[in-house]
């Protein structure tokens, strides 16, 4: 339902057919393909090779997400990583069950249709549940029948009730239905859901972790050494990662709008997690209940395969990433809230020093004056819902709420924490001195960004300085000439606001700094 929650519909727009491909045609690869290797490497019966198979096919967004957040991918690859991870949990889910149920009547060959009707009952069950979930809620939230206070739970028992009402209709179906029902709530126009992520983001983590915990504390750990020093078990793993992903995605991705060096990383990131390792589980008792003790090496080998894959794949699509050009890494692009005349003075000196700076406001004449200077501009209001979507940041790492209105300013400040990250939203103060702050003199300390430059830099002294004749200058020191050579050269009312270092990284400069060094390039306000 989280996973859901993040699905936006314009996103398919263009990664429709990729991912429609990964988790229909990419999915039955990896399925055969493991299960050929189970067969032949491992040594597995086919039908237990078959039963893996259809375990390890998923990747999950409990995983995937986490790794999309730390590599920061720009272009297409990481809206599909996370389309896909989403989507392939219900099916691979739905998949095994339906495998696993075959195996048990021990007619394989008989029982094709069977599973063939159980995942088209699983898409029409699931889906309508899920929709009617979402209706639901829609309804309720968009007429204000729950009380606010009573929002998350009353849409966490809905959920469980659709899981519910889909799960007794068919197997595993409830997995599909809390997935439609938080794409549909996420897309949805009428209002926001983003308490709701919030809230279930925190559960995720304490129900998944006390999962792991579980589903670890059973396994024998004889079993888990046996297969990690078995040359068959690294010799599976290499060809599922290196060998089965790769042909997967290539065949998902021919004649699609992702590029080659897309499709090397989409190829590098599939690692397992929590619903591969519940679901073994499960069917590893089960059939060990049934009179099949080969299967008690099934959960060792997905543990293993969940340990090694998120490892590896951690620990390598980052580097990877940047290789190939494709992580965001840090971007060092800022964003102005207000386009008046000082801050469009401030970011065209830091233009000129190489720096992406894109100008934001809701006033036209302030933005036909930023065009004229050649700044890169976005006239609409900051705070509409979407607008970070229509503003493409890509590139942009900090936002700087430059405005006279407090209020104003801590509203973009909260707007921008989920684009850009909590750490990276600032505002200038207005009225000074935010450690004595009332309550009523503006927006408490937990619902502002980070004070810009210090308590003591405000609006008001900027524009008091300006109004007198400040420029903004730009210097780049020296071995000969020093941060405080520059303060000294600067006899009147000298502010430093950006330190540019020479690795072109942009920091803020505030009272509790360090100097800068030689070779930093210093942004600062002086005096006329």
């Amino acid at each position: 339902f989280e996973g859901g929650l993040t699905l936006q519909l314009d996103e398919l727009r263009t990664i429709g057919k990729v991912v429609r491909n990964l988790v229909s045609l990419g999915a039955l690869l990896t399925w055969a393909s493991i299960t050929a290797a189970a067969h032949f490497v491992l040594g597995y019966s086919l039908d237990l090779a078959v039963l893996l198979g259809a375990i390890l096919v998923v990747t999950g967004p409990t995983v995937i997400g986490p790794l999309l957040r730390y590599i920061g991918p720009v272009g297409q690859v990481g809206s599909a990583l996370k389309w896909e991870g989403i989507i392939i949990d219900p099916i691979g889910a739905t998949l095994a069950v339906l495998v696993f149920e075959v195996l048990r009547s021990g007619t394989l060959a008989q029982d094709v249709l069977e599973v063939v009707g159980g995942v088209v009952r699983t898409i029409v069950i699931g889906g309508g549940c899920g929709l009617l979930g979402a209706l639901v809620m829609t309804a309720m939230l968009r007429r204000k029948w729950i009380p606010e206070s009573l929002d998350v739970p009353f849409t966490l028992m809905v959920v469980v009730g659709a899981f519910t009402l889909a799960d007794w209709f068919q197997v595993e179906a409830g997995l599909l239905a809390t997935t439609v029902m938080g794409f549909g709530l996420a897309n949805q126009r009428y209002f926001a859901v983003k308490h709701i992520l919030e809230f279930k983001e925190n559960l995720r983590v304490l129900l998944i972790a006390t999962l792991f915990i579980l589903l670890s504390a059973r396994l024998p750990l004889d079993g888990v050494l046996a297969a990690a020093t078995d040359w068959r078990t690294w010799l599976f793993l290499l060809i599922v990662m290196l060998v089965v992903r790769p042909l997967g995605v290539a065949a998902s991705t021919v004649g699609s709008v992702l590029s080659r060096k897309e499709r090397v990383l989409l190829a590098s990131v599939a690692p397992r997690g929590i619903v591969a390792a519940s679901i073994s589980s499960i069917f590893a008792i089960r059939l060990v209940e049934a009179g099949n003790p080969e299967a008690a090496s099934l959960v060792s080998i997905t543990f293993i395969t969940i340990i090694v894959t998120v490892l590896v794949y951690g620990l390598a699509a980052g580097p990877l990433a940047r290789w190939l050009g494709l992580a965001a890494g840090h971007p060092q692009g800022l964003l102005f809230v207000g386009a008046h005349a000082w801050a469009r003075a401030i970011a065209a000196s830091l233009k000129e020093a190489g720096v992406e700076v894109l100008l934001a406001d809701s006033n036209r004449a302030n933005i036909r004056a930023a065009q004229l200077d050649g700044l890169q501009t976005f006239y609409g209001n900051i705070l509409a819902e979407g607008v970070e979507d229509v503003m493409n940041l890509e590139g942009y790492g900090r936002l700087l709420a430059l405005t006279p209105n407090d209020e104003i300013n801590s509203l973009a400040a909260i707007h921008f924490r989920e684009t850009v990250g909590p750490e990276n939203v600032y505002q200038l103060d207005v009225n000074g001195g935010n450690a004595t702050r009332s309550a009523s003199e503006g927006p408490a300390l937990q619902l502002r960004g980070h004070t810009l430059f210090g308590p003591d830099i405000t609006y008001q002294r900027l524009s008091t300085l300006f109004a007198r004749g400040a420029v903004v200058k730009r210097a780049t020191l020296t071995a000969e000439f020093a941060f405080q050579d520059l303060r000294e050269a600067h006899r009147g009312e000298m502010i430093p606001l950006f330190v540019i270092t020479p690795d072109d990284r942009v920091e803020i400069y505030r009272a509790d700094s360090a100097p800068p060094t030689p070779g930093d390039t210093v942004i600062f306000v002086a005096s006329p």
